[in-house]
Order: C-alpha cells, then sequence, then structure tokens
C-alpha cells in the first residue's frame, strides 16, 4: 500500500451530507473515548482518564481530536507520520495491520509510559485514514517501580523502549512481542489488559469510520475529511482577528538556577521563539519537539477557541523556534521522564507573557504542575505489586473580576480526573485519611487566587516506596498588579514513629507502614493589592476557612 497524498476532488457534494459527516467523525472519537475508558484495567487511565484518541487523514494529518490529555491527543499524528515513514514501501501497510510505539524521540512525543497504538483503517484495498490511541501504562519497566524517575540520565534506564513495529498484522498478533514488553512490566497484568483495551478502542473508530464510507460513499467521507481540516484553518484565522497584534515576551526559575523564557510573536501567525533556553539536561527533566509544539498548541487553542473541535488546520498559524540543542528539544537517547513538568513549566510561561495584554482577560499564575505522584508496593489486599499513579489538583491564579479556581487541573491535563477514593483504596491498595483544601497561605489579592489541596495517603502494605518530583516547589506561581504569589508544591512524609521528612522530588524514597505520604499543592496567585478586597469579601473567607482572624487583621487590614 501507498500513502496516498493527493486530495480528492472538488465534485458537488451535498452540504448537509458533508456536515453529518463531519459530525459523526466527532462521534467516531467519543465513541473511541468511551470504550478505552469503560476496558482499560488501571486506574490512571478507567478513572484518571491519562490517555487520548483520535483520527487521522490519509497523510497523517489530525482530523478530529476525541477527549483525553490535549498532550496526548496532539501527539498522535506525528506517531502516524513515523509510521508513513517507516513503512514507506508497496506492500508494507495493509489491512488488518496494528502499529505500537513508545520511543519519543522517534514519533511518540512523551515518555516510555506513554504507549501509542496505530490503526490503518481500509476500504478494500484503498486507505481511508488512521486512527491513534494513546495512553499511560503504569510500568514500562526501567530502574524504578513506575518506570519515571528524574534521576534517569538516559532513555535505557526508564523502561523498555518499543519501536515503530506492527504488533498485530493481517489480524495476526504477535504474541511474542506482546509477551516480551508484559514481562518487562511489574504489572504485567494490567498491561496486557490495557493494550488490548486499546485495540478495543481502535477498532470501534474503524468501525464506525467504515460505516461512513459504506453509507456516503469513499470520496465523499475523504472530501468531508479534508473539508473538515480546512474548516478548522479558516475558523482559527477568523478567531485570531480578536488577539492582540505585537510580541510579548517572560522568563521564570523552574529552580534557583534554572530559568526558561519565551518570546510571542502575534502577527498573522502565531510564532512561540524558545531559542536561547537551557541545553538538553542530564537528568529526564526534557522534552521532544513534538512535546514542546503540545505546550505550544495548548495555548494558542486556549486563547483562540477553547470550545471549538481541533484537527490539523487549527493549528496551521502555528511556529515554533527552538535551538537543536535545547531542553525543548532533547535528542536521543536523553530521558524525558518528567517531560511533562517542562510542558506545563512552559505552557504556564506562554501565558504569564501574554498575561499583560488584558484584552485577553488571562489569570495570574496556577500551580502549574502535574504533581505526578507514583506509590509502589504490595497490595493488601490481593498480595500483588501494586503501582498507583496520580496527577493532583491545583489553585488556579485570580483574574481581574474573580477568586481564581481551587482544586482543578492545570491547563496542560484537559478532560482528566481525580480517583476516586473508594477506588484508591479498595483497588490500590492504600487508605486515603483526608483530601481537603490546604490550608497555606498565598495567593492574597483584591482577587485571591485558588486554593490547592492537602490530600493524605496512608501505607497499609510492606515494600512501599514513592516517587515524584514537583514544579513550583521553590518558585511560587506568580501574581499581577499587587497581589501576592501564591504557594508551593511539595510532599510531607509523616513517618508512623512521629517524624515528618518534606520534598519537591523523590526517588523509590522508602515507605513503612504506617507512614502517611501527604501531598500539598499550591495557591494560585493573587490579582490586586489585598487592601483593595472588600471587607465582605474577606470575611466570607474567613466564614470559610480560607483564612484565620491574623490573617484577615494583617493582610487584608480587617479589624474584627
Amino acid at each position: 500500500m501507498s500513502v496516498v497524498t493527493t486530495r480528492p476532488e472538488t465534485q458537488n457534494h451535498d452540504p448537509v451530507s458533508i456536515e453529518i459527516i463531519q459530525n459523526s467523525l466527532r462521534a467516531l472519537t467519543d465513541e473511541m473515548f468511551a470504550t478505552m475508558q469503560k476496558t482499560a484495567m488501571s486506574s490512571i487511565i478507567y478513572e484518571v482518564l491519562d490517555f487520548g484518541v483520535s483520527l487521522m487523514d490519509r497523510n497523517g494529518q489530525l482530523a478530529c481530536a476525541g477527549a483525553g490529555i490535549p498532550g496526548f491527543v496532539g501527539m498522535l499524528s506525528p506517531c502516524v507520520n513515523a509510521v508513513i515513514n517507516k513503512f514507506n514501501k508497496p506492500g508494507d501497510i495493509n489491512p488488518g495491520d496494528l502499529f505500537i510505539s513508545n520511543i519519543p524521540h522517534y514519533g511518540a512525543a512523551s515518555h516510555l509510559n506513554d504507549v501509542v497504538l496505530v490503526l490503518p483503517a481500509f476500504e478494500g484495498d484503498v486507505l481511508v485514514g488512521w486512527l491513534a490511541n494513546k495512553a499511560h501504562w503504569i510500568d514500562i519497566g526501567g530502574a524504578v517501580p513506575g518506570s519515571v524517575s528524574l534521576n534517569s540520565a538516559t532513555l535505557y534506564q526508564e523502561g523498555l523502549q518499543i519501536p515503530c513495529v506492527k504488533i498485530i498484522e493481517a489480524g495476526q498478533t504477535n504474541a511474542a512481542l506482546l509477551e516480551v514488553i508484559a514481562c518487562n512490566s511489574r504489572t504485567s497484568e494490567v498491561l496486557t489488559g490495557d493494550f488490548w483495551a486499546g485495540v478495543s478502542s481502535l477498532r470501534s473508530g474503524e468501525k464506525r469510520l467504515l460505516s461512513l464510507v459504506k453509507k456516503y460513499g469513499l470520496d465523499t467521507v475523504l472530501y468531508a475529511i479534508d473539508n473538515y481540516i480546512d474548516l478548522g484553518e479558516r475558523k482559527i484565522r477568523a478567531a485570531m482577528e480578536n488577539l492582540p497584534r505585537g510580541s510579548y515576551e517572560a522568563s521564570e526559575f523552574l529552580t534557583d538556577d534554572l530559568e526558561i523564557k519565551a518570546r510571542i510573536t502575534i502577527d498573522a501567525n502565531f510564532t512561540v521563539d524558545l531559542r536561547g533556553n537551557p541545553p538538553q539536561q542530564g537528568n529526564s527533566f526534557n522534552s521532544t519537539y513534538d512535546a514542546t509544539m503540545i505546550a505550544v498548541q495548548m495555548i494558542f487553542k486556549a486563547l483562540t477557541q477553547p470550545d471549538l473541535f481541533a484537527n490539523a488546520g487549527s493549528f496551521r498559524p502555528l511556529r515554533l523556534l527552538v535551538d537543536e540543542d535545547s531542553m525543548f528539544n532533547a535528542k536521543y537517547p536523553s530521558a524525558t521522564g518528567v517531560y511533562y513538568e517542562v510542558g506545563v513549566a512552559l505552557f504556564d510561561l506562554l501565558w504569564k507573557a501574554l498575561a499583560p495584554a488584558g484584552k485577553m482577560r488571562l489569570t495570574a499564575g496556577h500551580y502549574a504542575s502535574v504533581c505526578g505522584t507514583f506509590l509502589s508496593g504490595k497490595n493488601p489486599h490481593s498480595g500483588r505489586i501494586q503501582s498507583i499513579i496520580e496527577p493532583q489538583l491545583g489553585g488556579w491564579g485570580a483574574c481581574s473580576d474573580r477568586d481564581g479556581q481551587s482544586a482543578l487541573y492545570t491547563g496542560y491535563h484537559g478532560d482528566t480526573l481525580n480517583v476516586p477514593v473508594e477506588v484508591a483504596e479498595q483497588r490500590n491498595g492504600v487508605l486515603i485519611d483526608q483530601l481537603c483544601l490546604n490550608d497555606c497561605g498565598g495567593g492574597e489579592g483584591k482577587y485571591t487566587g485558588g486554593k490547592g489541596i492537602k490530600l493524605d495517603y496512608r501505607i497499609i502494605g510492606d515494600g512501599w516506596s514513592l516517587t515524584m518530583a514537583y514544579g513550583k516547589s521553590t518558585v511560587k506561581p506568580w501574581s499581577i498588579d499587587g497581589g501576592r504569589p501564591g504557594s508551593n508544591n511539595y510532599v510531607d512524609i509523616v513517618r508512623s514513629r512521629g517524624a515528618v521528612e518534606r520534598y519537591s522530588s523523590c526517588t523509590e524514597l522508602p515507605l513503612e507502614r504506617g507512614d502517611v505520604v501527604r501531598v500539598i499543592t499550591a495557591n494560585g496567585g493573587g490579582y490586586g493589592d489585598p487592601a483593595e478586597r472588600p471587607k465582605e469579601a474577606v470575611l466570607e473567607d474567613l466564614k470559610n476557612g480560607y483564612i484565620n482572624e491574623q490573617q484577615a487583621r494583617d493582610i487584608y487590614g480587617i479589624s474584627l
């Protein structure tokens, strides 16, 4: 099979039918998403929804994005293109094939845990499009449980590398390859279940796509897909007319000695210049070019049309400039285990650069960290080795006319959710002592930043450990117009013997039965001088327990 690069001829297609097909594409990806959620075995997928699905056109362009992690959705097109470029001879790609990949630098974009499955959909021997699914598998091998460590120096330490290969060929599963992948994981049964959930998701999309071809005809469906991508560009360029023209820049310290900077130019295009940033790091705090582009895509979409569909046309105005040796353009075999902290830091930095342009009414800085928390040990209920992976909620910054939102995920997350207490306790083998808004100060202003959370995991089994790397642990979320900065993200380990240890990052930290892992996430930044906060709002904060009487007096000047 040779990949078709020509567009279908423009004919007098019925516009009603074209719009029905285009709406059906969205329904198709929604069904793929629901299938994955309902059949996966790990809570990071079926509860947190840490995955994404998409439909690409015949040439690998994003045609229709499904729900899920926005970063995952945007990373699927590069992986499909990696398949097209590798299997580029006639007969290489055929009906019944299914490809798998996870190497970030060669199409998979993020880190080894995020495994991509790709299925070409054929009508007879004609390629109609590509379905793709990307999900976080909880353990892919490597030096530590959960396969993520800030200390990894190269990709080889982070887990099993799966090159872009066929795992199903002409309908026949390569059982040996699947067994090799499974036996490299500490949670092989869950991994295998999540693999087949991904396959089911792709096949449900294939079924719906081919039913459209059967109903409307191949030429009509291909035209509808191309027209949909072009429509995405027309819509986004019209929305760009509302953006303030000019150049904007900002910088931010990620740690005491690591500063990143960005310059955004808005004209006919939207250009992000990341040149001059730190070089590729000797740990896993790196991002590939494709993963970096995702942060740019997300901030661009948030500013233009956050409530409209996304496809390749939606991102045609984007330009990204980055140095070859940058931490934003890491080369193989660099470690990328915590790429997501690089991405969310960039997302927040671009937000910060544009915040002074009042026309867009952006908030102050948010907690700006995935706060990925990796717990692993023997499940006291089943006796099996268990890995728990959960991103954490946090506080968003205030804006010019209202307080920030409390306990939400970052702008990098999209449609993700937290793990319910019942699932965490029964399925994952820990106790949740509390989940509440934190009582930290920070983020005060005329309008206050939203509150982060306090979450306690109590360890009730043996042989457990913690791995985590939180951003915004030393630098606080930025404020606007005289507001106060937010607070910090960190973890306190409350030992069963009474000692308390504080961490911003750790790798496979031993935990004992009775220890409590206390997650504290940051408040967002404040907006405006705290002295201008209305007295009734301060009293309401006091009533809700957001502040105490001393804070009311010292910060807001309210005498009780």
